[in-house]
């Protein structure tokens, strides 16, 4: 297993008169230190409308500076929202083909469709940003490797129209898509590209559900979107390390994840999503020319949870209801479940093995995370940093004997 930096740049009050530059200027920083250190990409969201939860509004320009002060580290966006009143395809193709240049062939390109309130900001419906999606995936990999490029359908008349540059990386850099249903992960499989998901709120046991429904639509992959098949499986949770477990807590891991939950259920309006995925997956299940896959996993799914929520399920529901619960209520409930890796250098090599044990290729780790102060942040970079040899080495022993 490969490890990753995930970030949002994030921005809790209270705010400084120089709030935004000083964290986009310890983003770079955070970059630098994590090239130095052997991470293996660097992964940039996008969002509109964050404010506290997240400054990254334009990855493309922050991952061109981060291009310019690193020479090894991969470039991700982590993903570009591919619905066409946010990017239209060919901007995305034209932005990373450039980005591309400029890392010499660095970039790694993930897609997402976004959220209810992103939707709502740039006027999407939310019942076509999936297929809008779907349509960029078979659309942009073409602009890169098509002299001319022609597209007609419901949304783009487009007639053979010279796309450049074209990516430095042959054929193309790789391709991504942002995961957080079993239709997504679906989805990403079907199509032959790399799922992008989340383990903060998910127990291991629907992690591993999740990447066997994704292995099993890339096995049966016959005609990806792209010139080639990206078989890895990334996924992102909070990541804090210090000298001790102690000095971990006394950092402030328990409020950051808290706060973190708290705001991401807030600005993702939740409750609506969950309600939307849910609509969605229904609609699949009925529908003749979905696909059977997916149906048996949703039916398996629900077999194997016998209707059962956990600890961690509880909090996130009061959470979604509006409730404040305490800090230490929900890291506990995250730390029940193995969705948080905090502590000793000793403690988060543990508890990564536990990640790579499900099959997931590349860990994203999400250091910056809340009121985190930066410096703590950056011997957090370091010191995880620190284990990659002993994580990307082929195991010839217990983990024990490697710590």
């Amino acid at each position: 297993m490969k490890l990753d930096i995930f970030t949002e740049i994030q921005d809790p009050r209270p705010w400084t008169p120089d709030h935004e530059h000083r964290r986009i200027m310890e983003a770079l920083e955070q970059a630098k230190l994590a090239d130095e250190m052997g991470y293996g990409t660097w992964w940039q969201v996008e969002h509109h409308g964050g404010e506290e939860f997240s400054l990254s509004s334009a990855p493309e320009i922050l991952l061109t500076a981060i291009s310019q002060h690193t020479k090894n580290i991969r470039l991700g966006h982590s993903a570009a929202l591919a619905p066409y009143r946010f990017n239209h395809p060919i901007r995305i193709a034209e932005r990373a083909a450039f980005l591309d240049h400029l890392s010499n062939g660095r970039v790694e390109l993930g897609l997402a469709r976004s959220t209810i309130p992103e939707w709502r900001t740039f006027n999407i419906a939310a019942d076509e940003a999936r297929d809008q999606m779907q349509q960029a995936f078979e659309m942009i990999p073409k602009m890169w490797t098509q002299e001319r490029f022609s597209w007609k359908s419901q949304y783009f008349d487009i007639k053979d129209v010279p796309i450049v540059p074209k990516p430095l990386q042959k054929p193309h850099p790789a391709l991504w898509q942002a995961c957080s249903s079993p239709a997504s992960f679906e989805q990403a499989g079907r199509n032959g590209v790399g799922a992008l998901g989340v383990t903060l709120w998910a127990p291991p046991e629907q992690v591993k559900a999740w990447i066997g429904l994704y292995r099993q639509a890339i096995a049966a992959c016959k005609q990806p979107v792209g010139e080639f098949i990206n078989d890895k499986v990334a996924f992102f949770t909070f990541v804090h390390c210090a000298d001790t477990d102690e000095e971990a807590m006394r950092n402030g891991a328990a409020t950051a994840a808290a706060w973190y939950t708290n705001r991401s259920f807030t600005f993702f309006e939740a409750k609506e999503q969950f309600l939307q995925q849910a609509a969605e997956q229904e609609k699949r299940l009925k529908d003749p020319a979905g696909s059977a896959l997916l149906g048996q996993f949703l039916t398996d799914e629900q077999a194997r949870s016998g209707g059962r929520v956990n600890r961690a399920q509880i909090v996130i529901g009061r959470i979604m209801q509006g409730e404040d619960v305490p800090p230490e209520e929900v890291y506990d409930a995250l730390a029940e479940q193995d969705s948080l890796i905090v502590g000793s250098p000793e403690t988060c090599l543990r508890k990564m093995q536990v990640y790579a044990d499900l099959g997931i290729d590349r860990l994203m780790c999400f250091h910056q995370v809340g009121q985190l102060p930066h410096d703590k942040v950056m011997k957090s970079i370091r010191l995880v940093g620190e284990l990659i040899p002993k994580l990307e080495r082929k195991s010839t022993g217990s983990l024990s004997a490697q710590v």
